[in-house]
């Protein structure tokens, strides 16, 4: 079904056992823009392993934009390998790409993207029927019951509020039982109420579900919630470390945006030595 480029590939473990859902080999990206070379990725690699939780972060210009093209398989390197769930998706042609990302890649947009006037069902049972299998309804059913709303099964988007229209857009991301899920600011565009359910949603699918789970964000305290985080500037990742205790969503209080940036720099970027940022 897809093409791999090393038939012979084998997913590294780590210490627990976990196979390496997602393995990023010295990735670059080039824009050219007339004589201009653009070097928005250089050289990246990067694993992560079944049931993770990672969010990555970086300033404008970073390549966070585009490692999450990439990453979400809608775009493709310039160089380097990409294995997804076994599959390299560096090697893969349009087509290909396409069927990877439906089967393979649950999306979580900022923007929701649900059409106005389809049912919340039919919204999240519209990867099946791209994609293939059965029982569509059911299973349809299945994903907004685990977010909460499988009394809302008819409702349209403008019927529902904006937390609601991501819970629809984070049951059509599960429906179809995907490698990983890739969330896009997924809390930006709500309320800070609603923000903590979706958090809490996402927490629970990656605990209890263990759904492997990537966050791009520019919010420490949505990095704070999840377990690892890895920063990004200028194309390259110069921080990769776990946070040393999860925020619970709904149980901490969101600080000022400089208290958020301190700790998250503090227990990642700088390793929380001190000296290294005073």
């Amino acid at each position: 079904m897809f093409r791999r480029k090393q038939p012979t590939y084998t997913a590294p473990v780590d210490e627990r056992g976990r196979k390496a859902v997602i393995d990023i080999r010295e990735i670059s990206k080039v824009y050219t823009m007339g004589d201009i070379e653009v070097h928005a990725l250089r050289g990246v690699s990067l694993r992560v392993y079944e049931g993770e939780f990672i969010s990555i972060m970086g300033p404008s210009g970073s390549g966070k934009s585009t490692m999450m093209h990439i990453l979400g398989a809608l775009d493709q390197p310039t160089s380097g390998e990409y294995y997804l769930d076994g599959v390299n998706v560096a090697d893969l042609k349009d087509n290909e790409l396409a069927r990877i990302r439906n089967r393979k890649i649950g999306f979580v947009f900022q923007s929701f993207n649900l059409l106005k006037r389809t049912p919340a069902l039919r919204q999240v049972e519209l990867p099946m029927i791209y994609g293939g299998g059965g029982e569509r309804r059911k299973r349809a059913k299945a994903a907004l019951d685990a977010v909460g709303l499988g009394n809302r099964l008819d409702h349209l988007p403008s019927e529902l509020s904006g937390g609601q229209q991501q819970r629809v857009a984070i049951a059509r991301a599960i429906v179809n039982n995907p490698a990983i899920l890739l969330a896009d600011e997924p809390t930006g565009n709500l309320d800070s109420r609603s923000g903590t359910e979706v958090l809490k949603i996402f927490q629970e699918l990656n605990r209890e579900q263990g759904k492997t789970t990537i966050f791009v964000t520019h919010d420490a305290f949505i990095a704070r919630h999840t377990d690892r985080v890895i920063m990004l500037r200028d194309g390259v990742v110069v921080a990769d470390a776990k946070v040393p205790q999860p925020l619970i969503a709904g149980e901490a209080e969101r600080p000022s945006e400089a208290a958020e940036l301190e700790e998250i720099f503090k227990s990642t970027y700088y390793g929380g030595e001190k000296k290294e940022y005073n």
